[in-house]
């Protein structure tokens, strides 16, 4: 294996990552905004994540809105425990 061998093989290898980084950076850029389009395109949403709080490796709670009621749903350990309905706020 000559020199311009091994340059052509580095260079097709920068080459080759260079257009990788390229794709990760639009995704990276532009995908979050054509996801929304995607999404518009479909109609309103009914239900949404409002905010999500860690509680510990295991478990999380999340704050879900469904039309114009907030639950609070607690996950972990392969179980969900959903909030009373009977709970005021």
């Amino acid at each position: 294996m000559n020199f311009l061998d091994l340059a052509r093989a580095i260079f097709g290898l920068a080459f080759t990552l260079g257009l990788i980084g390229l794709a990760a950076w639009a995704a990276r850029r532009y995908a979050p905004q054509l996801m929304a389009r995607l999404n518009a395109e479909r109609g309103e949403r009914r239900m949404k994540v409002v905010e999500t709080l860690v509680l510990d490796p295991a478990r999380r709670l999340v704050l879900v809105q469904i039309d114009d009621e907030e639950r609070v749903i607690l996950l972990g350990e392969g179980k969900e425990l959903i909030e009373p309905k009977g709970i005021s706020k």
